[in-house]
């Protein structure tokens, strides 16, 4: 008899459609056919002990399973309880009528337990674009598939739920979730908040100037200064999720297996911190099957890569076109997969390998030697990408034991909330710029214009501070958000003045 049953597989964000088909004749033999990987091939052993367990079996006849499109690479062992479906209803061990309405994927335990899948999210949304009614999924995977409206999920702990539910008539329990209320209940409450940080008032300023305008920036500073503190706070002044930004934040964290199982929408905008022993692969994605790398888990939020210069000279230039396009491509020989990957990058380092310079009371300083063959691990087509340089130094005992409290995130958030709208509007007409840093030198010119003080303000600057050129785009690009956050049109010399103190690993001295 032969039987079809419906299962999904995912590549870089989106689902595709497989449709397995089982065929049990006479004869002997167990035959999986249509690109199938490893994991899959060896699902014989997990289905059969599976369903030994809970009184059904193989049967001893020629199986013939399909997995089309059979040009697809299929891989992973979320097709367990696909194929163990499957061979049921070809065998005639269960009835199971409408089984065309659902899709059905879950990695089976040898006890007939279900354990999470990668992917829930793109597979829902997959399945509902292609007409499915029902999805049949772990339960664990079941609030983040219930995101989708209009798709009945059923989330499920066992392959005896599943098989009672089209065999005697005991139907699955929906998981049902609030869309809105899934996404507005912990939109207003950050993890970490700029209330708790003592002093440090002018690099509260400079991340708020970086939020509102979309800048990467690089924190320069000694051990214990508080660039991690502050780098961690930096999500909870970006502006909220939209709605849309979530679904593409969930959707990369589903792939990837990071939803937690009791997490339907995340509201929260990421903030990943890889160790500077990380590899290319593991930063930019990829892999044999790929899999989304940090860059991808920081999309719609922050990357923060600390101690900067430890980091590998040729995983740090991986970020160079991520940073330019906002997406990862992956080719390998038979496809390609996009993965989105537009995010922050925050980054901080010590000003030399002892952690000090030009401060007399440190224990340890280093050569000019030294200092060069630290500060030159950063290239200088990566600077040109951070916007925003500033030096963090020691909060004084005095501002440490101050118990008032700073100003709280949420506050800092409504100005930088209210800068964004502003170039939101400003670039309403542009696809591809969506805030400030995104400008190019066409868009700079047109929204940066200059007074001739201002214009003389910036000259003598550049020739007294030896900025180098790459620095006089930055400085306009900073001084234009640093007016939004004041809602003013026309900059001034205020504003440039102040943009000027952001670059100061454009100083001469600096790179060498």
């Amino acid at each position: 008899m032969l039987k079809k049953v419906f299962g999904s597989a995912v590549f870089g964000v989106e689902a595709t459609t497989i449709t397995v088909e089982v065929n049990v004749d006479n004869g002997v033999g167990y035959h999986l056919v249509g690109l199938p990987d490893n994991a899959i091939k060896e699902s014989n052993f997990r289905i059969a002990a599976a369903l030994q367990n809970n009184g059904y079996k193989i049967p001893g006849k020629k199986i013939i399973i399909n997995m089309s499109p059979a040009d697809l690479r299929k891989e992973g062992s979320a097709y367990d309880l696909t194929l163990a479906i499957g061979i049921l209803v070809a065998s005639d061990q269960i009835k199971a009528n409408n089984l065309e309405e659902y899709l059905i994927m879950g990695e089976l335990s040898l006890d007939g337990s279900l354990q999470p899948i990668k992917g829930a999210l793109p597979i829902a949304i997959k399945a509902k674009e292609e007409g499915f009614k029902n999805v049949i999924l772990p339960i664990q995977n079941a609030k983040e598939a219930a995101i989708v409206d209009g798709l009945n999920v059923f989330g499920v702990e066992s392959i005896a739920q599943v098989i009672n539910h089209f065999d005697k008539a005991q139907p699955l329990e929906q998981t049902t979730i609030n869309i809105q209320e899934e996404f507005y209940k912990n939109l207003d409450v950050p993890e970490f908040d700029f209330a708790d940080v003592r002093g440090q008032e002018g690099i509260k300023r400079c991340m708020e100037i970086a939020a509102a305008g979309g800048h990467n920036i690089i924190l320069i500073g000694p051990p214990g200064a508080g660039k991690t503190m502050l780098a961690k706070r930096l999500p909870s002044i970006l502006p909220p999720m939209t709605i849309r930004e979530a679904l593409e934040t969930t959707k990369i964290h589903s792939v990837a297996g990071r939803v937690k199982a009791d997490t339907g929408l995340m509201s929260q905008r990421p903030f990943r911190s890889p160790h500077h022993t990380i590899s290319n692969v593991a930063l930019v994605g990829g892999g044999s099957y790929p899999q989304p790398g940090e860059i991808s888990l920081s999309h719609n939020g922050v990357l923060f890569l600390d101690e900067l210069p430890e980091f590998k000279r040729d995983v740090l230039e991986v970020m160079r076109q991520p940073l330019e396009d906002r997406e990862v491509t992956i080719s390998r020989a038979k496809f390609t997969v996009t993965y989105p990957s537009s995010f922050m990058l925050v980054a901080s380092m010590n000003p030399s390998p002892s952690g000090y310079f030009n401060d007399p009371s440190a224990p340890i300083t280093s050569s000019p030697h030294e200092m060069q063959r630290y500060l030159s691990k950063i290239s200088g087509p990566l600077l040109d990408r951070i916007d925003i340089h500033i030096e963090v130094t020691p909060v004084p005992f005095e501002k440490l034991s101050d118990d008032r409290k700073g100003e709280s995130s949420i506050e800092i958030r409504k100005r930088v909330t209210a800068a964004r709208e502003q170039q939101t509007k400003r670039f309403e007409d542009n696809d591809s710029v969506h805030y400030n840093a995104q400008m190019n030198t066409k868009q700079i010119r047109k929204y940066c214009v200059l007074d001739e003080a201002s214009k003389q303000l910036l000259k003598t600057a550049m020739e007294r501070l030896n900025l180098s050129a790459r620095a006089y785009d930055r400085i306009l690009k900073v001084a234009r958000t640093i007016a939004d956050l004041e809602g003013v049109e026309e900059l001034n010399g205020s504003h440039i003045s102040e943009a000027i103190q952001y670059r100061s690993l454009d100083r001469e001295g600096w790179l060498g």
